[in-house]
């Protein structure tokens, strides 16, 4: 039960602190259960990185997960995931009233300012930590700076995750070619039947959810072109400003950035519409851990698959930081930004201070700086 307490507490907390989107949190996770904590090691930590790239769904609240049932069992991972989505559904709810009672996002730039910057330090440091662990070779770390390079020329991450893993596995197994039998994997993807364009239904927008959080790979751009087919092109329920709108909220609030279908299913059908379209893209990454979750240690444990492991996770970390150089470049705009990403770098280096102590510091020098400066 203590176990348990501290898995809600932690993953609570971080659904209310954690801004910046899914490498900001895969970083503030590494700093409370790997560095402060001591729940996992660093190679664990990877491998559950690694494995949560290879499913659909939103990573980071995947992580979480399987986190709390390394820590909790089957109530950890439940009650986990939910104590981090429920404080971001939460808040998400409360702008998408205000839109709809006034007609505007509550203004928050001002905290985005400070917290920002800060966001930038947490993953720079959380990226070399796991860096000295995941890339032990120069063939991996060559790997992970390919991945960084050909992210920004504009391959699809998806398909950088998979072929640096089977580099890797192909390169460290190759002796083994001629005699290892050759093992097929089928991927088979989720089918779900077009849906006609009809009147709003509750149905219609949980299912319509479900599929998104079934099929869907890759960052917040990816959702948005998976929102933008389905309710604005296919149903018709949503203008464009309006999808912007909810693609802004889930960016600009802690948490995932998938509870931008929270605020869609406000704008649709109210709190019981928020209700089933948060269910809806959330319940499939439940799926996919509790069926993935047993399979990891077997990963490891075999030199083919502990292989393609090495090859996804330096390639993950790869894609981390071309994701904060993306970042950094809207983050650190003036010479404020700059002195509070290194000074938050150095305190992080040199107290091991607590990242959510520091996202909020952030946030209260960001309101203090926009009315002084």
């Amino acid at each position: 039960m203590k176990n348990l307490i501290e898995v809600i507490l932690l993953f609570g907390k971080l659904g209310f602190t954690a801004f910046g989107g899914p490498a900001a949190h895969i970083a503030m996770y590494h700093d409370e259960v790997v560095r402060r904590r001591k729940w996992i090691d660093e190679q664990r930590f990877l491998d559950l990185l690694g494995a949560t790239q290879l499913i659909p769904g939103p990573n980071s609240t995947e992580m979480v997960m399987h986190l709390g049932y390394l820590r909790a069992g089957w109530a950890g991972l439940i009650l986990g995931g939910l104590a981090f989505i429920i404080p971001a559904t939460l808040i998400v709810t409360v702008f998408a009233w205000a839109y709809v009672e006034f007609g505007s996002l509550p203004q928050i730039g001002a905290i985005l300012y400070g917290v920002k910057p800060v966001i930038i330090a947490i993953v720079a440091q959380a990226l070399w930590d796991l860096g000295r662990r995941a890339l032990k070779t120069r063939l991996l770390a060559a790997l992970g700076l390919a991945v960084l390079v050909l992210y920004f020329i504009g391959v699809n991450e998806i398909l950088l995750l998979f072929l640096a893993g089977l580099l890797i596995m192909l390169v460290q197994n190759y002796r083994q070619l001629r005699s290892a039998p050759l093992a097929v994997l089928p991927l088979s993807g989720l089918g779900l039947p077009a849906l006609l364009a009809q009147p709003f239904s509750f149905s219609t927008l949980f299912w319509t959810f479900f599929k998104i959080g079934s099929v869907l790979y890759g960052s917040g751009y990816v959702l948005l072109a998976f929102l933008h087919t389905d309710f604005v092109v296919r149903l018709g329920w949503l203008t464009d400003q309006q999808l912007l709108d909810a693609i802004a909220v889930g960016q600009v609030t802690p948490g995932p950035l998938f509870t931008s279908a929270t605020f869609i299913g406000y704008l649709l059908g109210g709190l019981p519409g928020a209700f089933l379209a948060t269910l809806g893209i959330f319940l499939p990454a439940y799926i996919f851990v509790i069926i993935s979750n047993p399979l990891i240690p077997k990963l490891r444990n075999s030199v083919w698959t502990a292989s393609l492991l090495d090859g996804v996770n330096a390639a993950s970390l790869g894609l981390m930081a071309a994701v904060t150089l993306t970042l950094t470049s809207g983050s650190l705009t003036d010479w404020f930004t700059v002195l509070l990403a290194l000074a938050s770098l150095l305190i992080l280096i040199r107290f091991k201070i607590n990242s959510t102590w520091l996202v909020l510091a952030g946030a209260v020098l960001g309101v203090l700086a926009n009315l002084i400066l």
